[in-house]
């Protein structure tokens, strides 16, 4: 016996509660990207830099979703399309009390998402599996394809692109880092903290003391970006 696909939704965290919206059709595509930032360090007389690892960027998320209201007719009583559109507009509109867009979640059959119930390499990366992509749209393209005689948008096709959100605590221990037993260098960038520094390569920020005084730094709040820093070991 077949069953229908589960209904594909987006949930909206907005600071008066939560809010789901579920889409009119389920996307047909979804596409994931992920990249990583390198440094390159240049030592004269050799073939090429060296590559530094500098950090990973934000995993980004593209869904098209379509909508249609033509079943409604076209004539008078006709529904504009821009009734299921709006709602996914609004994702992309500053909050008035957070000064800034919300953060929403999109949550579909777990086995869309890599990572999840996956063997072979997937099964090396559990950690990055999960059942939702939560963070916060980058961009809504509308685009609008058929109208009414009056020109009541009919049928559209939204493009809507999520930058995942997450918090440090949440990368610390979903990443379960590891820092073995030796020293090793890190570049300070535009931005770093002690603290951030700490928590990047020992899992805890709280270690931000022992750095500075490994390095003899005599300010903590003064790093120069380029900087190189010994991290001790455990």
């Amino acid at each position: 016996m077949s069953t229908s696909p589960a209904r594909a939704t987006f949930k909206i965290e907005w600071p008066s509660g939560t809010e789901e919206i579920p889409v009119q059709y389920n996307p047909t595509e979804l596409s994931f990207s992920k990249a990583v930032q390198l440094a390159e360090i240049g030592i004269p007389g050799i073939d090429s830099p060296l590559q530094q690892f500098v950090r990973g960027q934000a995993e980004k998320l593209t869904i098209e979703l379509f909508f249609d209201t033509t079943d409604e007719g076209m004539g008078e009583k006709t529904v504009g399309v821009t009734t299921h559109t709006d709602r996914f507009y609004q994702l992309v509109k500053i909050d008035s009390r957070t000064h800034a867009p919300p953060i929403c979640s999109f949550n579909w059959d777990a086995q869309s998402f890599p990572g999840v119930g996956q063997t072979g390499m997937g099964a090396g990366f559990s950690g990055q599996a999960r059942h939702e992509f939560r963070g916060i749209a980058e961009s809504v393209n509308q685009k609008f394809t058929l109208f009414s005689p009056r020109g009541v948008p009919l049928r559209a096709t939204v493009s809507i692109a999520l930058r995942e959100y997450k918090t440090l605590e949440d990368q610390l221990k979903q990443l379960k880092l590891q820092s073995p037993d030796h020293t090793k260098s890190y570049i300070v960038k535009a931005g770093d903290t002690l603290a951030s520094i700490s928590a990047l390569t020992l899992g805890t920020s709280s270690e931000w003391k022992r750095v500075a005084d490994h390095n003899r730094i005599q300010d903590p709040l003064r790093l120069t970006p380029g900087q190189v820093l010994e991290i001790p070991p455990v």
